[in-house]
């Protein structure tokens, strides 16, 4: 009898559609179709593919709402925050690609010496890897599988993706939408499971696996495709800083803290969940942060500014690193309220770095404050953590945020924004330290779904050339002088004026034009002799 799951409404906690999770003897049959659709779709050019993906912009424009509805369904997120959180990041990426993609991914000619490589010209050419397998997490099911998923396709791949077995009903919409862009039959494909389904389509051996989720999951993804050895993309978890100093325009950066603390109830890889205000400034930010909190609504009315969290599992972790840090001597804007999946947002300061919540990853409405007195002090603590995703540094003295930015072992930053970076369309993103490696979105994250290949062509008519056999001690010395020429410290006359005999043993390549070579090199140098 085949395992099921039955998707849960994050907003009613209602029953929904029942899915079989897939075999893992189907998991080897859906690799086998990928593998033959792939073979057509890497036949097409880059420009073919996108003017196919290109479809989904005015699919998604025409059926939003109806898309908003099922992502917040499997979400529980606010409508505004799919809007904005979902699928603004998926279209600014589409529309990035299309404009792009094909210069991208272009052969580069590389510069090759005439010396060494007579009448040659060489080239990087970037290929698809074959199949990706796209794994996604429950927190964004809708951008961080359809961007790997279009990122893998623009590039010439075929697709197996696996959404959290909390997001099934996202799957679903996104085979809808994708079968309406005239894509080869089982171009894109899903397996339906919990981590074992997981485990089971890397087994099955697809050529790069692109991983998003936390830190454990990805250790044991990485450990499964060590074994084939598969390439693999990470983008895991964060412990991202919010520095604040006292010159900050305080109306912003109080407003830019409860966005990035708070948006989608905290459940963003890229959620500030460390706050660093400057000593002088310290408590007045308390107070009007505080202040502020009170003013955010939290559910599914009309103004609704936080949903609900997508999996109460979660909040066992974060009761317990605000329970740690009250017992460790934090303070409190007040007492966890959780109500059905709503969890009101709350405030922590006079926190230290030995509490759980400044960490760990705690992903909920949970924002501690601590306060610094230096520069030097702040980006110790800043980077005082096993994490590295993203950052943002606040103050109106732009040299100082950026010199304070650079300092910081992070992805990425931002000065005076918080999280919109990660919506640049043409910058990478992905961490350093334990948030993974590999990067997505712009020219990097397009490259990282392919493999280079390097291309060296030669025109020579020679029978031989001077690096082939036969070898023997005069060769040795004449291939000496080359190199004394080529690399040398002294002035380049001096060089070649001592080489001079050996040199003649290449005269009869005439494609390298030693001769003339050094004649020019003559030249050059008597000119910059009387120059001086």
């Amino acid at each position: 009898m085949s395992e099921e799951i039955v998707a849960v409404s994050a907003l009613t906690e209602q029953n929904g559609k029942t899915y079989s999770v897939t075999h893992k003897d189907d998991v080897i049959k859906i690799m086998t179709k990928a593998r033959d659709a792939f073979s057509l779709w890497e036949a097409l050019t880059v420009e073919q593919r996108v003017k196919k993906l290109v479809k989904l912009e005015a699919i998604i424009q025409a059926e939003m709402d109806a898309i908003v509805e099922v992502i917040m369904a499997a979400t529980g997120k606010v409508k505004t925050e799919v809007l904005l959180g979902e699928i603004y990041p998926v279209l600014t990426t589409l529309r990035f690609y299309q404009n792009n993609a094909a210069v991208i991914l272009d052969a580069e000619p590389v510069t090759t010496p005439a010396i060494l490589f007579p009448k040659s010209t060489a080239q990087i050419a970037r290929r698809p890897f074959g199949v990706v397998a796209v794994i996604s997490p429950w927190n964004f099911p809708f951008q961080l599988t359809l961007i790997p998923i279009l990122t893998a396709l623009i590039t010439g791949n075929s697709v197996i993706f696996k959404m959290s077995e909390l997001s099934l009903p996202v799957g679903d919409l996104l085979i809808d939408l994708l079968s309406r862009s005239a894509l080869p039959e089982n171009l894109v494909q899903q397996v339906i499971g919990f981590a074992e389904t997981g485990q089971q389509l890397i087994a099955s051996r697809p050529d790069m696996v692109f991983f998003t989720g936390s830190l454990a999951a990805g250790r044991a993804v990485m450990a499964s495709a060590a074994q084939h050895p598969i390439p693999v993309v990470l983008e895991l978890g964060g412990k991202d800083a919010m520095v604040v100093f006292a010159d900050a325009n305080q109306t912003r950066v109080v407003n830019a803290a409860l966005y990035g603390a708070f948006s989608n109830s905290g459940q963003v890889c890229v959620s500030v969940e460390r706050c660093y205000v400057e000593a002088s400034y310290y408590q007045d930010f308390i107070r009007q942060l505080t202040e502020a909190v009170l003013k955010l609504k939290v559910g599914h009315g009309s103004s609704g500014d936080l949903g609900g969290l997508t999996t109460l599992k979660q909040f066992a972790v974060i009761e317990a690193h605000y329970n740690d840090a009250l017992a460790k001597g934090a303070k409190a804007s007040g007492a966890l309220k959780l109500e059905g999946r709503y969890l009101h947002p709350i405030v922590l300061w006079d926190v230290t770095h030995d509490m759980n919540i400044m960490r760990e990853e705690t992903f909920g409405p949970v924002l501690p404050v601590m306060k610094f007195t230096s520069v030097s002090e702040v980006i110790e603590l800043a980077n005082d953590t096993d994490f590295g995703l993203n950052a943002s540094v606040w103050s109106q003295d732009i040299a100082k945020a950026e010199r304070v930015a650079k300092h910081l072992k992070v992805g990425s930053w931002a000065i005076n924004d918080v999280i919109k970076n990660i919506g640049h369309s043409g910058l990478p993103f992905g961490g350093v330290k334990n948030s993974g490696f590999g990067r997505y979105h712009g020219a990097e994250g397009l490259r990282s779904f392919t493999y280079t290949v390097a291309g060296l062509t030669s025109r020579s008519t020679y029978e031989s050339e001077p690096n082939w056999f036969p070898y023997s001690d005069q060769r040795y010395i004449e291939m000496r002088a080359f190199f004394d020429v080529m690399f040398g410290n002294e002035f380049l006359f001096l060089r070649i004026k001592r080489n001079w005999r050996a040199l003649q043993a290449f005269k009869h390549y005439s494609s390298l034009n030693l001769g003339q070579h050094w004649h020019n090199f003559k030249i050059q140098f008597f000119n910059k002799s009387l120059r001086h």
